[in-house]
């Protein structure tokens, strides 16, 4: 009697475990939908890059009026941090982006002084800049002298390069350069050097976690979404390891949650001409996705508005777009790259 009570009992707990199991799984909530709130902030002078302060509020260059704003990540209130900065010389580049070391922060300035050898369109410089005031900006690195001194082996038309984003690294910065294909090493003491070069893969957003760097590629004109790459690389390394593939024109990649990976698509580019470079997406096409374990992405909000910038906050999404707004994306989440 007592091996037929095991027996029944060892057929029947399988059974139990998988009916707790399916109960549990039907128990929990749905995973939520992202919800998008187009324009939850509007009237900036430009969009570019954007960083989370040491207060928690979101800051925002503005390229057409040189000035850094921040926003309330709660209401959206909008107030000026910094108006010291260089304006935009052509339709392209001033305060490409902000960041903060401590309780400083220091602005990526391109395309201000001299995009043009020798005609001589400006005289500020293209680099980083200290943020000593309101009215008080110092620069600390003249990174376009560095590329006109060290031109890249590749065929370019601005000797400065395009500098297009910024990230703390080790008590200096690493900065993408979107037209000479590299990332530099830049310190405070204003010293610049690359820290590592690729062929035309155009450079955009990083992500910094530990001894990873994470760097989002808007791949050659006409970024096609198999060129759209999120890669990996380190200290030394010479060439980077592809993450997830498969978006148009990424510009931006951030972190969430735990170790997920979210990464920002511009959209659709109207041009297949390499003239064509530096142009922006439709509008209307552009996308937040997530970096999946299998290299490919999931679209959790499209039709974005020529996005160039991301950050989050929790489970919400802040995309800035080069029109000068800012779209509050609530309800991302899920499980994380890597998990």
């Amino acid at each position: 009697m007592r091996k037929r009570l095991l027996i029944v009992f060892a057929v029947t707990l399988p059974l139990v475990i998988a009916m707790i199991t399916t109960l549990a799984a039907s128990a929990a909530p749905p995973a939520a939908t992202p919800t998008v709130t187009p324009g939850w902030v509007t009237g900036l002078q430009g969009g570019s890059g954007s960083t989370v302060g040491p207060d928690g509020a979101l800051y925002v260059p503005e390229p057409a009026s040189g000035e850094i704003s921040r926003v309330d990540p709660e209401t959206g209130a909008v107030t000026t941090f910094a108006s010291c900065l260089p304006t935009q010389v052509i339709p392209l580049g001033g305060a490409m982006d902000v960041a903060f070391i401590g309780n400083t922060a220091y602005a990526l300035v391109t395309l201000v002084s001299d995009p043009f050898p020798p005609i001589g369109v400006h005289d500020d410089v293209d680099g980083i800049y200290r943020v000593d005031g309101p009215d008080s900006c110092t620069v600390v690195a003249n990174i376009g002298a560095f590329a006109i001194a060290n031109p890249p082996n590749a065929d370019i038309f601005l000797a400065t390069g395009v500098q297009y984003a910024m990230e703390p690294y080790r008590g200096g910065f690493l900065v993408t350069d979107g037209h000479h294909n590299r990332v530099y090493r830049v310190t405070l003491d204003g010293d610049v050097s690359e820290f590592i070069t690729f062929g035309n893969i155009v450079p955009t957003g990083l992500e910094v976690l530990g001894n990873t760097i994470y760097m989002a590629e808007a791949g050659p004109v006409p970024h096609n979404p198999a060129d759209g790459k999120v890669v990996a690389f380190s200290p030394g390394s010479s060439t980077a390891a592809v993450v997830a593939s498969g978006a148009p024109l990424l510009v931006d990649v951030e972190r969430g949650r735990g170790r997920s990976l979210f990464a920002l698509s511009q959209g659709d580019f109207p041009c297949a001409d390499p003239a064509c470079a530096g142009m922006p997406a439709l509008p209307n096409t552009g996308a937040l996705v997530k970096v999946n374990d299998d290299g490919t992405f999931t679209v959790l909000a499209d039709e974005l508005n020529q996005p160039t910038s991301l950050e989050i906050i929790g489970t919400t999404a802040y995309v800035v777009t080069l029109g000068g707004e800012i779209w509050k994306i609530d309800n991302i989440s899920g499980p994380p790259y890597g998990h």
